[in-house]
């Protein structure tokens, strides 16, 4: 009997998904299989938030399967084992799996590459299933990846996409092939508060909404941080609830300049992913080092804890920062604000704030978060890298009436208009009965030092 594995990693749906539909199309039972893979856990990727979502994606990915007469097969440990055995236990010839792009990934792949080819099964790996444009499918004369996004874009632009495959009608899974429970959320302890539901039914609701209502607006608004104007499917783009290959189309046929703009933004998705699988090593490493002797000490980490906690004395960065812990996300804008106070008016290195993000971002992916970190560091593809994002300067142009800062920060909730981005030039009655801090670095002294210690001075 012919009989395929399907393996879903970072690609949690039903819609557009190529290698279910190869699977579907050319056996005559498929595994549908979902591998918790405990090397993610070891690595420290397995937090809360991320935990909490997924189990909306795999419980919603098991109903729509159902639906179609199928199931969701889940297990857990080694990855290449458990898809090993799995196959054994089917009879199944072939292995199918979308392309990912991490070192994790592609030393993953090859091993499962190598072992299903000891047991002679095939593994085929799909390219543009959780990206548009593929890693490599677009590059620079000399070069494995591009280096700049704009000249990237350019290319990007004039790739022809494939077209979005349809949901398969009916899934046949085989008999015998044994099943872990599906996880759920009861009993993740530390899933932030206000974390979003996941799964594609949601997904493709917001992504619906989306087109409707939003994306017109998004050019002159996705900075707006009050205004909370961004899609907010990152999450689902991360888990592979939404495809970006559909993504790409409908914001297209929407067309206009919000739409010109997002699909920009999609295509930074997609460059950092290429610029990842070229060089792994840049998850934890300077792409473009500039020898940064970053601040350590009780000081340093003292400062970083402010950081974390929202309690630096600058409301905006502390209002993003308390945004991320409440609802497990934070807007763009904040997240280059954050960023920026940390790595260059602290000193503190990127790959500190990168760890906190991932520790809490329901939207926590490798090449978005920490391409995005070091981009924002200098230490990335960012032309200029020592410019340093003024948090007040920043705060005055994209909150502008204080909105956003009297929403995460109630302790200034009372101050009026833009008063609140500077409390600490408030009367001395008024300022004293705040419970809110001083600034921990006066941002003039923090500009200095980050000029010192790039020898720009």
């Amino acid at each position: 009997m012919n009989v395929s594995v399907v393996l879903f990693t970072a690609d949690l749906r039903l819609h557009d998904h190529p290698p279910l539909r190869a699977a579907v199309d050319g056996s005559h039972e498929v595994v549908p299989l979902f591998v918790r893979d405990r090397a993610v856990d070891r690595a420290g990727f397995a937090v809360p938030n991320r935990l909490a979502f997924l189990a909306d994606c795999l419980r919603e990915l098991d109903a729509g399967l159902r639906e179609r007469g199928g199931r969701l097969v889940v297990r857990s440990g080694d990855l290449v084992e458990e898809v090993r055995k799995a196959a054994a236990e089917a009879g199944a010839g072939a292995v199918h799996l979308a392309a990912d792009v991490s070192g994790h990934a592609q030393r993953r792949e090859e091993r499962l590459r190598r072992a299903l080819a000891a047991d002679g099964r095939r593994l085929h790996v799909h390219d543009a299933v959780t990206a548009a444009v593929p890693a490599g499918a677009v590059t620079p004369a000399g070069s494995d990846h591009y280096a700049v996004f704009t000249p990237y874009f350019r290319q990007w632009s004039r790739q022809p996409l494939r077209q979005a495959v349809a949901p398969p009608r009916r899934v046949r899974v085989p008999d015998g092939v044994g099943s872990g429970p599906l996880p759920g959320r009861d009993g993740l302890s530390g899933v932030s508060a206000g974390l979003a539901a996941g799964g594609e039914t949601e997904g493709r609701r917001r992504l619906t909404a989306w087109l409707r209502a939003g994306i017109g607006s998004y050019e002159d608004r996705h900075d707006d941080l009050a205004g909370d104007a961004t899609s907010r499917l990152s999450p689902h783009l991360h888990f592979g609830t939404l495809s970006p290959v559909e993504l790409v189309h409908r914001s297209r046929k929407a067309g206009g300049p919000g739409a010109e703009a997002f699909v920009r933004q999609l295509a930074w998705r997609d460059f950092h992913r290429q610029v990842l699988a070229a060089r792994p090593a840049a998850a934890t490493a300077d792409y473009r080092t500039k020898h940064d002797r970053w601040r350590t000490g009780p000081a340093a980490d003292e400062d970083a804890g402010a950081w974390r906690a929202g309690r630096t004395g600058y409301p905006i960065v502390d209002a993003a920062m308390r945004q991320l812990r409440h609802e497990g996300w934070m807007h763009n804008r904040g997240r280059l604000l954050a960023a920026s106070f940390l790595a260059k008016t602290l000193y503190v290195d990127w790959r500190v704030g990168a760890r906190h993000f991932l520790e809490l971002l329901v939207d926590g992916d490798v090449a978005n978060n920490q391409l995005n970190w070091q981009w924002v560091a200098g230490t990335g593809t960012d032309t200029r890298p020592n410019r340093v994002l003024n948090p007040v300067a920043q705060a005055r142009r994209y909150d502008p009436d204080g909105a956003y800062v009297r929403r995460w920060v109630p302790e200034l909730a009372g101050l009026p208009g833009a008063r609140v981005h500077e409390p600490w030039k408030l009367a001395g009655p008024e300022r004293a009965a705040l419970d809110y801090p001083e600034p921990i670095v006066d941002l003039a002294d923090g500009l200095a030092r980050f000029r010192r210690a790039r020898e720009r001075d």
